[in-house]
C-alpha cells in the first residue's frame, strides 16, 4: 500500500513539474519584414520593427504563401482569422485570413496580436454578415463567446495557398512564426509574398 501511495505522490509530482516546464516554454516569436538573405539552413530578416534576425529553416520546412479575395468570398460558415483594431468602441478588421476548411479550430478564440499598438485576432466561425456602405459587419462565434467586427472595404482579404522553398527570395516580404530568442531562432511555419501578395498578417 506505501509503495502505490509512493507512486500516486511521484506521479503527482511529475504532473506538477511538466505543468510548470509547459508554463515557462516562451511563446512563439511573430516576425514580419523582408528577406535580405537565404541560404540551405537559415533566412535572414530585416524586420518592419527594425532590425534584423537570422532564423533557422529545416530542409523540409514548410513555407505557404497567401492569395487574395474579394471581401464577397467571406461568407456565414467561413473560418476566419481576423486582426483588428478598437476605434471608438468598435472592433474594425486590419486583415482577414479566411482558413481552408481543414484548418477550421484552428488557434480558436479572442486573443492580443502583434500587428499594431493594441490589436487582438479573432480566430472563429462567421455567423453572420451584413452589408454595409463602407464593406461588411461580421458576428463571429467561437468556444466562449462571440464578436463583432467591421470589415473596411479596404482591408486586405486573403486565404493560404501553396508555396515552396524556391519562392525564398531576398527582397520578398514575409510573415514567420518562431521559436527562441534572437540568438538561436528556428522557424515553425513561414508564409512568403507570392504573385505580388505578402502576407498581411
Amino acid at each position: 500500500m506505501q509503495f502505490r501511495a509512493m507512486l500516486l505522490a511521484l506521479a503527482a509530482s511529475s504532473a506538477v513539474i511538466c505543468s510548470q516546464v509547459a508554463a515557462q516554454a516562451p511563446a512563439p516569436v511573430r516576425i514580419r519584414g523582408e528577406l535580405t538573405a537565404v541560404d540551405a539552413d537559415s533566412i535572414t530578416v530585416q524586420r518592419k520593427a527594425g532590425g534584423t534576425v537570422k532564423i533557422g529553416v529545416k530542409p523540409d520546412q514548410t513555407v505557404s504563401a497567401v492569395k487574395k479575395l474579394a471581401l464577397s468570398d467571406v461568407n456565414p460558415g467561413s473560418y476566419v482569422g481576423i486582426a483588428t483594431k478598437n476605434s471608438g468602441g468598435k472592433l474594425v478588421a486590419l486583415e482577414v485570413l479566411v482558413f481552408p476548411e481543414a484548418g477550421r479550430g484552428t488557434s480558436e478564440g479572442h486573443f492580443e496580436w502583434d500587428l499594431a499598438p493594441g490589436s487582438m485576432m479573432t480566430n472563429a466561425n462567421v455567423d453572420t454578415v451584413v452589408e454595409t456602405v463602407d464593406g461588411r459587419n461580421l458576428k463571429l462565434s467561437y468556444k466562449g463567446g462571440t464578436k463583432e467586427i467591421t470589415v473596411p472595404a479596404n482591408a486586405p482579404v486573403v486565404t493560404p495557398t501553396s508555396a515552396s522553398r524556391a519562392d525564398l527570395v531576398p527582397g520578398k516580404k514575409v510573415f514567420v512564426i518562431a521559436n527562441g530568442d534572437a540568438s538561436n531562432m528556428s522557424a515553425v511555419r513561414v508564409y512568403v509574398e507570392k504573385d505580388g501578395v505578402a502576407p498581411p498578417m
